[in-house]
């Protein structure tokens, strides 16, 4: 890869750190979608430890959480509820002419994890996946809840759900995090 190419991927890349998400962080400030990719890697190196993670390959993990929202790059993040399928069409258009554009081996390797991202049919897949829908909890979660929109307080208790169902791990972290919404939204009422 030239030095030059290099730089302008990077520089696409840089445009999440102020792209904007729905929720904010615990000092007020919109979260950006770089924070949230920064976190779901972060799980991901985190459940590595894990016994029922012993056979994922986890560097494969950490790789598809940060490159999973790079299309907001191109369209911004539109929240899950507002998202159309257009909207994703058009997204994943746009990414995928963008990474069509990398030299090799990069091209090669992005294709490949964009596919199985998009099949999920991987354990990998699977929990890369599972964590992208659990930190966009855990984050609602740290936001005030006067930042909520109606819809969430039913939605932060069903989103992601199915994204949990393969591993007993993340379905009780999934409990853990929906013990702490109920906590959250009972203490507003």
């Amino acid at each position: 890869m030239t030095s030059q190419k290099f730089l302008e991927i990077l520089q696409q890349a840089a445009k999440l750190k102020v792209t904007p998400r729905h929720c904010y962080t615990e000092k007020d400030r919109a979260e950006s979608v770089a924070d949230h990719s920064w976190r779901i890697a972060l799980m991901a190196m985190l459940l590595s430890g894990e016994e029922e993670f012993r056979e994922v390959d986890m560097n494969k993990v950490i790789r598809m959480c940060l490159i999973h929202d790079l299309g907001e790059s191109f369209t911004g993040d539109i929240p899950t509820f507002d998202k159309t399928d257009d909207d994703t069409r058009n997204e994943d258009a746009l990414f995928l002419e963008w990474v069509n554009g990398f030299p090799e081996p990069q091209r090669k390797e992005w294709q490949a994890l964009l596919a199985e991202m998009e099949r999920l049919e991987t354990k990998e897949a699977k929990t890369y996946k599972a964590l992208d829908k659990l930190e966009a909890l855990i984050s609602h979660n740290e936001s005030d809840i006067s930042t909520w929109i109606p819809l969430e307080y039913e939605l932060q208790l069903t989103y992601g759900q199915e994204n949990v169902q393969f591993s007993e791990y993340l379905r009780a972290f999934r409990q853990t995090i929906d013990a702490w919404t109920r906590k959250k939204i009972e203490e507003e009422v």
